[in-house]
């Protein structure tokens, strides 16, 4: 015992600056790990919750995000030079984009299993090329999209069974391509794209295949501002709209498109018939 305590009383002498007495019972471990610990967990947190500064300019080329890891990557990027492609079936949280103004070429998301929102995407103004968003089960709003004012290419809105709606592409007034909008289960209506004047190609709502149409949209109100079509008109297979609401559309025309197809969408009377309407 005497041994015992002059061990101690040596260890406390010899140690007395330090910031921790080891225990002569536990050997000092429970002190040691709890005070790691304790320190790191605080530095982890500090960084991680730090804002996003939107300081690494342009990133060259294109660039694919298929794993959460990739969203932090691009944090801090304020544009994308080439393709950005966001297929990820894990991805929930794509607030790592906040900073992000342009892409380049296409946007395209694509086959995100679980991403409900776009949230990080609101300062996304302009994408060169074509705008893709398709087979996205779980993504139910756009509405992250409202910067956005100019699209290149097409516009493709396509199998998203949880969109209601388009609300949050308003700011866009036209396309230099196609705009289609085809078999989005649960989609209602098309007012969000009430911004849009002219198309550059093809304008379809559905599909004269049996799996593309849109089976809740009843009403073609949010097209009501479109005044040419370079392409195709194709309303086809949306079983809630009225074959009228369809032909309609052609009498705001400055032209009528190329061809016309207007079948198997709700059966109706339309009177008195617009000019060219099958």
């Amino acid at each position: 015992m005497r041994y015992l305590i002059l061990m101690a009383v040596a260890t406390a002498l010899v140690c007395g600056g330090c910031s921790h007495v080891l225990s002569i019972k536990d050997g000092g471990t429970d002190s040691d790990t709890d005070t790691d610990t304790d320190t790191d967990t605080d530095a982890d947190t500090d960084t991680d919750t730090g804002p996003i500064e939107c300081n690494l300019g342009e990133y060259s080329g294109n660039f694919t995000i298929d794993d959460q890891s990739d969203v932090a990557f691009l944090a801090g990027y304020t544009s994308i030079s080439g393709r950005l492609r966001i297929i990820c079936d894990s991805c929930t949280d794509l607030s790592g984009l906040i900073c992000i103004a342009s892409v380049g070429v296409d946007l395209r998301i694509e086959n995100n299993d679980v991403l409900y929102s776009l949230i990080g995407l609101s300062g996304l103004t302009s994408v060169g090329g074509s705008l893709i968003i398709s087979e996205n089960d779980a993504l139910s709003s756009l509405i992250s999209l409202s910067a956005l004012t100019s699209v290149g290419g097409e516009l493709w809105i396509f199998m998203n069974l949880a969109l209601t709606n388009l609300t949050g592409l308003s700011g866009i007034t036209s396309t230099n391509y196609g705009l289609k909008i085809q078999d989005n289960d649960a989609l209602t209506n098309l007012d969000g794209l009430s911004g849009i004047t002219s198309v550059g190609g093809d304008l379809i709502i559905g599909s004269q295949f049996s799996y593309g149409g849109n089976p809740v949209l009843a009403n073609l109100d949010g097209l009501s501002n479109i005044l040419s079509v370079a392409g195709d008109l194709t309303i086809f297979n949306n079983d809630l709209l009225p074959d009228c609401e369809a032909c309609d559309l052609l009498d705001q025309f400055a032209s009528a498109p190329i061809t016309i197809y207007v079948h198997d969408n709700l059966d109706d009377s339309c009177t008195p018939v617009p000019a060219g309407c099958p």
